[in-house]
């Protein structure tokens, strides 16, 4: 009897102690709710088969439908239905840049986000999954086009940005999609319009959507020692048609005519999540993430907001869309802050110069020694006259060997931001959510006292 009564009690102990330290006693906001993303269109398939959440999208649509956002919350109906959708696979969706259904699925999360932001934002956060890849992911796809073990003297004498040209005509498919914008936006409609800017945008699109990006970065990205290669890399979109024009509009102009549209409102959000410059980072990108920023600005070619080079020197990169701050009013504070995101941001500047380099940075906490550097500003020289004819002849590539920021044996940067930088990698992201969680802040499983120990003790010897 009494070894009966020890083994229930150890029994009961034991399941306990389980209950006391399994997951299910996790608590607090940052995991209470979170659910793995999942893209905007199969999310709304999901929330089609379940009624309550079906009925509530329908409601909050119409809820939507112009009412700015304080109408619609002081509408208890369309605030239970907000409710309900904010629990729903809707509310953390995400879209994949070029997917099949990306005009689609980029609907279905403004429809929902565009009523959760409190007027107009000048950040918004970008609807696409975030990017995880890096630059030296790109040069390893582009190794076999690489100048590994050419002379760097006679590297530095090449037109870069011709030898990309020529990689691109030996690939079918960029060959293809180049040579059909091309012609697209040299095409002269008649006397007062040179070019159809709407098909252009759209042949640039596909380009840039469908062409893998170690063809299409190096015709963008190229590294340049002279005007003629800065000149042909400024010429890669065809500015004459698919950037400027007569006038410069007014930038927050433009911006509000991008925000009109899904895909150009999404990418410039995008450009703004991934090229965003950071104090708090090595790079002054999110993340130290060159590939997010670089990828982001090529999202952006061929809408309203195109960006490109703002003149063919060499030694500056400057890129800007096609806008000014003239005419702001009492805006120009918040026009200038928009257009400087292009023309003296940073985290672009490194990245541009990162890839024409051939290298990325090498995130070691144990031994950090990458100093980004800053691009001197430059004043603007004439341009050269365009020549898009290319050879078929393969030079000597864009991207030279790849290699770490260490191998460079550069200085470490051993500045505030540093420190700030590797603090904050210490740290880990919920996916899908803006909340981060240290390691040492979050919830703790519950661990048996001292106490429950020693009264166990107790009732054990109790029953012996």
């Amino acid at each position: 009897m009494i070894l009966a009564n020890a083994f229930c009690l150890f029994f009961f102990l034991d399941e306990t102690l389980r209950s006391l330290a399994s997951p299910s006693s996790l608590q607090g906001p940052e995991l209470h709710g979170w659910r793995p993303p999942v893209d905007c269109v199969r999310a709304n398939e999901l929330c089609a088969a379940e009624s309550n959440c079906s009925s509530r999208y329908r409601t909050l649509r119409q809820c939507l439908a112009g009412r700015d956002r304080n109408t619609m919350l002081a509408n208890k109906e369309c605030q239970a239905a907000l409710e309900v959708l904010q629990e729903s696979p809707l509310y953390d969706c995400r879209c994949k840049r070029g997917m099949k259904k990306e005009l689609q699925c980029l609907q279905i999360y403004w429809s929902i986000h565009l009523g959760l932001t409190e007027g107009e934002e000048f950040y918004e956060a970008s609807p696409y999954e975030p990017v995880t890849s890096r630059l030296s992911d790109i040069f390893r796809l582009a190794s076999i086009f690489s100048g590994t073990g050419a002379d760097p003297v006679v590297s530095a004498k090449n037109n870069h940005c011709l030898d990309a040209a020529k990689a691109c005509n030996l690939n079918d498919n960029c060959k293809k999609l180049r040579s059909s914008y091309i012609s697209i936006c040299n095409r002269e409609m008649s006397s007062t319009e040179r070019c159809n800017r709407r098909k252009c945008h759209k042949a640039l699109r596909q380009f840039f959507d469908r062409v893998p990006s170690e063809y299409t970065y190096r015709m963008l990205f190229c590294s340049c020692q002279d005007q003629a290669c800065a000149e042909r890399r400024r010429q890669t979109i065809v500015p004459s048609c698919s950037y400027e024009d007569k006038e410069k509009p007014n930038c927050l102009n433009l911006r509000g005519v991008c925000r009109t549209d899904h895909l150009c409102r999404s990418r410039l959000a995008d450009f703004h999540t991934n090229c965003r410059a950071s104090y708090q980072t090595l790079t002054s990108c999110p993340a130290d993430n060159y590939q997010a920023c670089l990828g982001s600005y090529a999202g952006m070619i061929g809408f309203d907001m195109t960006p490109n080079y703002v003149d063919s020197s060499p030694t500056g990169i400057v890129v800007s869309p096609w806008c000014s701050c003239h005419g702001s009013g009492n805006m120009e504070e918040e026009c200038e802050k928009f257009l400087k995101d292009f023309t003296e941001n940073p985290c672009l500047r490194n990245a541009i110069q990162a890839f024409g380099n051939g290298t990325d940075v090498n995130l070691s906490p144990k031994n950090p020694s990458f100093q980004a550097t800053q691009a001197p500003r430059v004043e603007k020289i004439p341009s050269l006259p365009d020549d898009l004819s290319d050879s078929t002849g393969l030079g000597t590539s864009v991207i030279t060997t790849c290699t770490s920021v260490q191998e460079q044996g550069l200085k470490a940067n051993n500045s505030k931001e540093l420190s700030m930088c590797f603090t904050e990698l210490t740290t880990n992201i919920i996916p899908g959510s803006n909340k981060v969680i240290k390691p040492n802040s979050g919830p703790r499983r519950a661990r048996p006292t001292a106490a429950l120990t020693a009264l166990s003790l107790l009732m054990l010897k109790l029953a012996l």
